[in-house]
């Protein structure tokens, strides 16, 4: 991360005049107990915190940056003279407060992992507007080309801000603890639209500027984390699900994934009879094209998502139910560190899990944990076993071992509803989330409030639950709850035959969901022959499927076995998907293979490296050179 000062300033095309937050919503309550202390700013927040960001960005394809204004309300301790923010590579032209007068400010040294301090002296201004712009390389950008769209006509950019990404392109406070409501005026070229997590002020098209550019105004009245402050541009349209919800997608794209979330609707209703109303209004989803790093993000009103979960028959669903339930853990209720991301995925996964047990049956739900308890105790081995402190759910930020934060997470509250009841547990959840809604919290504040609310100073129960370890020690405690799937058993007894020795042709996969797939190609000893291997890859058409998650576990297996045959298949997979949870263990498995694996990875990846997110760029960079 790099910052450099310059007087770059972006005029805009029209006046913009920011809604103070007083006019929206009272700022929402900040944590000032030890353990909320966030390593992952420079912010002060308890002297000087934002409580609103009003945006007015041009999009600018031609330099790859956005320019314009950031004009932020601040709230200040009595005596208060500055306030602290947080920026990575933003050429900042100047600082003003609301009246246009010039503010002292500075930007401190870079820190390669957090970005620098912006100190703003606020001689009695209670608003600030900085103009600024940001640069190339933005670490929550990525600028695609035509050829890398569905499309393959017109240019993509979208943001991923989780966990501290955001500081690249709007200078703010950028702690999940400092929620601030927001809004945007975003200036686009006139064949492109826009959106964002927000609510939509300005229609689907926009308002068509004098210069044939296209404006698009957004607001968010409820005070968000600021990494949930998201947008894309492309050439995307809309279809409506229902009276509550809709997909925008590239043409290519919209039909398939208008009838992939069908459910959507339902999943709402469900999710609101299990945990209480959903408050955000919309819940719209935008699929992305094959570079956004991750399955989903749960901005809000507006979910982003990754085309590789659309499969033709609704099996992985459970990632737009797993974005929707964030809208109560992690939206409603927000880790206030990443040391406590579990708050936000480990209760989101085991919510995930009550929905789809709500519309599709206890199996379907029964199938998805299975799998889970697999990545748990994966997850946990690669650690370095029981002790390793990467295990443990409270820690230091970004250190959980693998999924742990979900993994680990959902099996701690599904403990403690098979040990409490159902009844009694989605009681207390249903409470929780209406008593720390829109706020911040912590682990601790999470227990606290677990022993008030749900233990009542009942002593043996909390001995049988062993909350603190859980929460604070390493490994898996003896009471975690293994469900066990009857559908992903019958696929172990195909999986015990093949190991045994049996033909491929026996296995007959037709009609498997993806949870089936993995469960039998994760399954598969890693040693294998050549011979075995290709029979297994042309029976069941492995290299050749359209499934991404089966591609990359037959992949992992191939590359285990230095399987050769595979690797144009591996080229153009790793060029193609840019999805961390299915390339990453790719890059892993070759750095495992001496020099022969090493010398793919840097060859792949070095033609890859163009099509990934930043922060996917970053992270394969970092398992190649041994980090």
């Amino acid at each position: 991360m790099r910052i450099l000062l310059a007087a770059v300033l972006l005029a805009s095309t029209a006046p913009f005049s920011p809604v103070l937050a007083s006019e929206t919503a009272s700022p929402a309550p900040i944590l000032t107990t030890p353990e909320a202390r966030d390593v992952w700013t420079h912010a002060q927040p308890e002297v000087a915190r934002v409580t609103h960001v009003a945006l007015d960005l041009d999009v600018d394809f031609a330099t790859r940056t956005l320019g314009g204004t950031a004009v932020l309300d601040v709230l200040a301790a009595p005596g208060a003279t500055q306030i602290v923010l947080d920026v990575d590579d933003l050429d900042i032209a100047s600082v003003t407060d609301a009246s246009g007068k010039a503010l002292n400010w500075k930007v401190g040294a870079d820190d390669p992992d957090l970005g620098s301090a912006m100190t703003v002296d606020l001689a009695g201004a209670r608003q600030i507007r900085i103009a600024y712009r940001t640069r190339q390389g933005a670490s929550a950008l990525q600028w695609l080309p035509p050829e890398m769209t569905a499309g393959k006509n017109k240019p993509y950019l979208f943001s991923q801000g989780q966990p501290i990404n955001n500081r690249s392109w709007i200078p703010t406070q950028d702690s999940p603890g400092i929620r601030q409501t927001w809004e945007a005026s975003l200036t686009v070229p006139g064949d492109l639209v826009a959106v964002m997590s927000a609510e939509k002020l300005s229609g689907d098209k926009g308002e068509r500027l004098p210069d044939g550019r296209r404006r698009f105004r957004f607001r968010m009245d409820k005070p968000v984390p600021p990494y949930l402050i998201a947008f894309a541009v492309g050439d995307i349209r809309f279809k409506s699900l229902g009276p509550r919800s809709g997909v925008w997608a590239e043409a290519p794209m919209l039909d398939k994934a208008a009838k992939e979330f069908g459910d959507v609707e339902k999943m709402i209703d469900a999710a609101s009879a299990l945990y209480g109303p959903y408050r955000w209004g919309r819940y719209d989803m935008l699929v992305l094209p094959p570079a956004f790093p991750f399955g989903g993000m749960e901005n809000p009103m507006l979910t982003f998502l990754t085309p590789t979960i659309i499969t033709g028959d609704r099996s992985n669903t459970d990632v737009v139910a797993h974005e929707l339930a964030h809208s109560w853990s992690g939206n409603l209720v927000t880790n206030a560190t990443w040391s406590d991301s579990w708050l936000n995925e480990g209760f989101t996964t085991y919510f995930e899990n009550r929905i789809m047990e709500s519309l599709y049956g206890k199996e379907r739900a029964a199938m998805y944990a299975d799998l889970d308890w697999d990545g748990l105790l994966r997850d946990i081995k690669a650690a370095g076993g029981e002790t390793a402190a990467t295990t443990r759910l409270h820690g230091d930020p970004g250190a959980t071992a693998g999924q742990l934060d979900y993994f680990k997470g959902s099996n701690f509250l599904r403990m403690i509803e098979y040990t409490v009841g159902r009844e009694r547990w989605d009681a207390y959840l249903t409470s929780y989330f209406d008593r720390h809604a829109f706020q911040p919290q912590t682990t601790a504040g999470f227990l606290a409030d677990l022993r008030e609310h749900l233990l009542k100073d009942d002593c043996a129960l909390e001995l049988k639950l062993q909350l603190d370890r859980w929460a604070y020690a390493a490994g898996l405690p003896d009471n975690a709850v293994h469900i066990k799937s009857a559908t992903l058993a019958k696929i172990d007894e195909k999986l015990a035959a093949y190991t045994a020795g049996g033909p491929a042709s026996a296995v007959r996969p037709q009609g498997w969901s993806t949870q089936e797939w993995l469960r039998f190609l994760n399954g598969i000893p890693r040693e294998q022959s050549p011979a075995r291997l290709r029979e297994l890859d042309e029976t069941l058409g492995l290299s050749a499927s359209t499934n991404a998650y089966v591609q990359s576990a037959w992949l992992e297996l191939a590359i285990a076995n230095r399987y050769e045959p595979a690797l144009p298949t591996l080229r153009r997979y790793v060029a193609s998907i840019g999805r961390g949870l299915l390339i990453a263990p790719l890059y892993r498995g070759l750095m495992k293979q001496g020099e022969w694996g090493a010398k793919i990875a840097r060859d792949d990846f070095a033609e890859a490296k163009p099509t990934y997110h930043p922060a996917t760029a970053d992270a394969i960079a970092r398992i190649i050179q041994g980090n």
